[in-house]
């Protein structure tokens, strides 16, 4: 589990919470016992986005370019590990905490969650990503909705969309998404890696070299043995 913690500031990307993101999912993919992530915030956010601090600082020209690419180390973090993840929207996810919602492989909201570009109304270009991702998870044109015109999303219309798995009551969406974890978490996990890897690779491949890639994982797993342990486990 990791959850974002700094209720004064609605769970912003501050520098430390940035650097504490990154040892999170660090330390996740070095325990061998952690099978999957869950990302969540402490209530009432999910994450609202990039500290305002360092926002003013970047508008008024008192930081650089590295500066805002710093704030994108933590939701990339979350989208460059390689445990199976699950962001539990447990509120406003906003600007490039939409990101971080973003970069899970999937997500449950709860019925408050609220899913918020922001980025152009407060007169920023989308940035970490934003867009390449929106316009994979939900089409071009909500894309555009919801970057351009501001439309804002809550939990039922995110399923709708298919911006989020399922939505559920406020009070559930934690177990939800631990218990919808729990399957992938329960898998070889070099299986759930290889799987979740596949999933990254694919569509940028055409159809064959797609084949020829599974067929070469498929091989990989029927090697480590695992069908057989788990029909012989199924028949007892």
């Amino acid at each position: 589990m990791l959850t974002l913690d700094d209720e004064a500031r609605r769970n912003a990307l501050s520098a430390p919470m940035v650097d504490a993101i990154v040892a999170a999912v660090d330390a996740a993919e070095a325990d061998d016992a952690v099978g999957a992530l869950v990302v969540t915030g402490v209530p009432p956010a999910f994450c609202s986005g990039a500290d305002t601090s360092n926002l003013r600082a970047l508008g008024a020209g008192e930081s650089d370019a590295g500066s805002v690419r710093s704030i994108y180390d933590g939701f990339l973090r979350v989208r460059d590990c390689t445990l199976p993840t699950v962001a539990a929207v447990n509120g406003p996810a906003v600007g490039a905490g939409f990101n971080l919602a973003l970069c899970c492989d999937a997500r449950l909201a709860a019925e408050s969650a609220r899913f918020d570009s922001r980025f152009a109304s407060i007169g920023l270009h989308p940035g970490g990503g934003h867009t390449w991702m929106l316009d994979r998870a939900v089409g071009p044109h909500t894309a555009a909705a919801m970057t351009l015109f501001g439309a804002r999303v809550d939990g039922r219309r995110a399923v709708e969309l298919g911006l989020a798995w399922a939505c559920v009551p406020d009070a559930e969406v934690l177990d939800a998404a631990v218990a919808f974890a729990g399957p992938v978490a329960a898998l070889p996990r070099a299986l759930a890696r290889s799987v979740k890897a596949s999933l990254r690779e694919t569509p940028a491949l055409d159809f064959d070299a797609a084949v020829t890639l599974e067929l070469e994982r498929q091989a990989a797993s029927l090697q480590a043995g695992w069908v057989a342990e788990r029909l012989a486990a199924r028949r007892r």
